[in-house]
């Protein structure tokens, strides 16, 4: 039908010119605008929340372009790790060929959305032009002293086979696969990021247009705490339990310590006092805790005595020594100095012990002894039996204490910190491999730089083998070498690259993705970063914007690079919600976008998109809902197909003068202004609220609609009157453009436009009409609002006035009563206030 858009006919060929259009020229910096989505993990079909993310990006570089920025809006894959290669493994399919097939559907889904990428710089993590320069980072981190390998207890996940980070565990549970994680001891690679703590703090503040909420996720898992590092000397032991405290004011109130189940000391204690059987059924269970579940104050505190004492050093009494549940080695230095009568925590743990504790009180509000405490008292107040400390308020004798133990050379003041160093490495198979050697007689040697990559080898059995090593090492051809240092026989390194540090560099490698000679081309990076707008999901708040940060920090201090974090303004979009719950395959509520476009449209699909909320909040997804959307595509495209005659070839650029509008014309020309001056201040100045923006875009083709059928000079084709019909329309598409792409790009060729729309500059409205001609004055009476008129814009009070007195249902509503005040408040309301 003729006055339906003809998507099907139309779409692909916009697709094959857009290719054309978003390849950038990283060469003209001036007017540079770096647009990036994170770039996705191709382990699956692509749904509709999936598509708010790049729908949106899309319609931010098309907007970006019609400013006049040179926009660079790159794709690429996060194409190692386990979602790839657990797929791969249900599917009984080679992880490098079922990232590959997932890789062109997923495109050809963007094709789809009409989402547009600069695919000449597509960048495939898993591809040995990309991981050769990730081992190479990790080369350079090695030798900066920032890449270490050390045994320590991880969080093992018994179905994926291997290690988790901490952040890949939720609610004691597998986040990939949903197994319950266990606490098990490997040789580890780790990434010294707690050596840029300070700066990953500090450096938050550079960060203003970062939504807030995450920085402050950043700032706590970060966590920089200052306190007391107290040493407790143990009876009969040489060596010392070391206990970070941040009040040290209640040590005199430490009647217990108790320390970690996987301290270094735990079974040296266990042995001395004589209870190593009993303690390592106890150690076992700890350890079968994940770490999650053992931090939630909640959790049971389960302790066992390990029959050694220590002495506090600043009471100089004896105290038992405990193995803890609730004490992580992840946490300060794994010891806690129990002090039940002030930490809530330590007051359950006296409560369910079999034995006595003392719980002696120490800080009290008024500087008197409680009766008995039914909770740990927590605040501050004045010291008690704290020997030479009684009557200090606690934080001076916080001060005092301290420096009274620093003086006896057991205790100093240091900073410790939440985050901990970064565990990268993993026992799979579909990964950068680690470029490290183990020799006999060197030692670890890093891989020389020249000879990478380190090459991931095809014919190889990936099931993971549950023994903690990767699958790597079944490969004598992969695993047997000749060390770099020495040139004696040697073993490759079998761990694989955590993916997270693929993706902590990506965007550099953007603006050179086909140099052989080094990772990135710094002259371009120093030109086209910090990212201008980053756009992805809160969900990556924590981990990829942390790595990323750090990373860069490094490549910043090894002088690389000018400048020393990532991506300047941050965008992350809410989550689509279907039947109450957020779009999962395992919920069963993914909405597939393919149909939905094959029905109505990919600009009808994009305009729901956009339009379902803010683009910050999460939604709910309704496909009766798209039906809006269709119709409003349908009505755009029939303002052009309805007036052919007297659009087509007309592409004349010229101006409309205001002043020689009559009364109905210049209606029609301020509509167009005001909603000039909503659409551009939603997406820039507000924050991308594309669903205001299309809000306004409706209200304008509804005026326009008004003036084709009301309009008598129009109805007889005045010049005039043709001329803004033709104007307006042209607005509207130029707004809309960015929004619905296919839709605007076809009528603006058949206007008889040869370039494509988005190389036309948006609209600028013209300030002098920018605020409405009329609005809706509310009428009350007596405080309740009684009608609603439209009222001249400019008009006066008494014209205000007189306009509600004279109201049809105002007059009704008086009647024969007594007028005895008029409030008016202009742009707003009049209040009647009658008798």
């Amino acid at each position: 039908m003729a006055d339906l858009f003809p998507f099907r006919d139309i779409e692909s060929k916009w697709h094959k010119r857009w290719d054309e259009l978003f390849r950038c020229d990283a060469a003209r910096t001036e007017d540079k605008y770096y647009c990036l989505m994170m770039f996705p993990y191709p382990s699956g079909d692509l749904h509709v929340g999936h598509g708010r993310n790049y729908i949106i990006g899309d319609a931010l570089a098309r907007f970006k372009m019609m400013e006049g920025a040179n926009v660079l809006a790159p794709m690429g894959w996060d194409s190692f790790g386990l979602p790839a290669e657990n797929a791969a493994i249900k599917n009984d399919i080679h992880p490098r060929e079922w990232t590959e097939r997932n890789i062109a559907a997923m495109k050809r889904q963007f094709y789809r959305w009409g989402v547009m990428y600069d695919w000449s710089r597509e960048v495939t993590s898993c591809f040995p032009e990309y991981y050769r320069w990730t081992q190479w980072i990790f080369v350079r981190l090695f030798k900066a002293g920032l890449a270490y390998r050390e045994e320590a207890s991880v969080n093992w996940c018994p179905s994926c086979k291997t290690v988790l980070a901490n952040e890949q565990v939720a609610g004691g549970v597998c986040e990939r696969c949903g197994s319950t994680v266990y606490l098990k001891k490997l040789a580890q690679w780790f990434f010294r990021i707690r050596t840029y703590a300070d700066r990953l703090l500090a450096d938050l503040e550079k960060l203003p247009n970062w939504p807030e909420r995450v920085r402050v996720m950043q700032r706590n898992w970060i966590g920089r705490s200052e306190g007391v590092e107290v040493s407790f000397p143990l009876e009969g032991m040489s060596e010392r339990l070391e206990c970070f405290t941040t009040r040290v004011d209640t040590i005199y109130g430490a009647t217990f310590i108790a320390i970690a189940a996987d301290h270094p000391l735990s079974a040296a204690l266990l042995e001395r006092g004589g209870r190593g059987s009993e303690g390592e059924e106890f150690l076992q269970r700890v350890r079968e805790l994940q770490v999650q579940e053992r931090e939630k104050a909640e959790f049971t505190k389960e302790g066992f005595f390990t029959g050694c004492y220590a002495t506090n050093p600043a009471s100089g009494r004896r105290i038992p020594i405990y193995l803890a549940s609730y004490v992580l080695m992840e946490y300060g230095t794994g010891v806690v100095m129990g002090v039940p009568a002030h930490d809530q925590r330590d007051f359950e743990f006296v409560l369910r012990s079999p034995v006595e504790i003392p719980v002696v009180q120490v800080i009290s509000p008024d500087g008197t002894q409680s009766a008995a405490l039914s909770e740990a008292y927590t605040g501050d107040g004045r010291m008690i039996n704290s020997e030479r400390f009684d009557g200090l308020d606690n934080r001076t004798g916080m001060e005092r204490i301290a420096a009274h133990l620093a003086d006896k050379g057991l205790a100093r003041s240091v900073v410790h910190y939440r985050l901990k160093d970064w565990l990268i490495s993993r026992q799979r198979y579909w990964g950068a491999p680690i470029p490290m050697v183990h020799c006999g007689k060197c030692g670890i040697v890093p891989v020389r730089e020249e000879d990478l990559p380190v090459l991931l080898p095809e014919n190889v059995d990936f099931h993971p083998r549950g023994d903690g090593k990767s699958p790597l090492a079944t490969v004598p051809q992969f695993v047997e070498t000749v060390c770099p240092a020495c040139g004696g026989p040697a073993a490759r390194e079998t761990d694989t690259m955590d993916t997270f540090v693929d993706s902590s560099w990506y965007f550099l490698r953007y603006l050179s993705p086909r140099d052989s000679e080094k990772p990135f081309d710094s002259s371009l990076a120093n030109a086209w970063l910090p990212v201008d707008q980053y756009v992805g999901g809160i969900e990556h708040a924590i981990l990829h914007l942390m790595y990323s940060r750090f990373i860069v920090k490094f490549l910043h201090d090894e002088g690389l690079i000018s400048f020393d974090e990532p991506f300047k303004n941050l965008f992350t979009q809410g989550m689509i919600h279907r039947n109450g719950a957020k779009m999962s395959k395992s919920k069963g509520n993914v909405v597939n976008p393919v149909p939905l476009i094959d029905t109505y449209g990919a600009d009808t699909v994009r305009i729901y998109t956009l339009f379902i909320g803010p683009p910050e909040k999460d939604a709910e997804w309704n496909d009766r809902a798209m039906e809006g959307a269709y119709r409003f595509v349908n009505r755009v495209w029939r303002l052009y197909a309805n007036h052919r005659e007297i659009l087509e070839g007309k592409n004349s650029d010229e101006a409309i003068d205001p002043e020689g509008l009559d009364r109905d014309d210049l209606k029609l020309y301020r509509a167009v202004q005001v909603t000039i001056a909503r659409v551009t201040g939603d997406i820039f100045e507000r924050g991308f609220q594309f669903n205001t923006a299309i809000s306004a875009l409706m209200e304008l083709t509804n005026e326009i609609y008004l003036f084709v059928e009301q309009n008598e000079a129009f109805r007889r084709r005045d010049p005039a009157s043709v001329q803004l019909f033709e104007a307006s329309l042209k607005s509207l598409l130029l707004l809309l453009a960015p929004i619905a792409p296919h839709l605007c790009e076809e009528i603006w060729e058949r206007m008889g436009y040869a370039n494509t729309i988005f190389s036309r500059k948006l609209p600028k409205a013209d300030a002098r009409y920018i605020r409405a001609e009329t609005y809706t004055l509310v009428i009350q009476v007596n405080g309740k609002i009684r009608s609603r008129i439209e009222a001249d814009r400019d008009a006066s009070k008494e014209r205000l006035s007189e306009l509600a007195l004279g109201d049809e249902k105002i007059q009704k509503l008086i009647g024969d009563g007594k007028v005895l005040k008029v409030v008016v408040v202009p742009g707003s309301l009049v209040n009647i206030v009658i008798k």
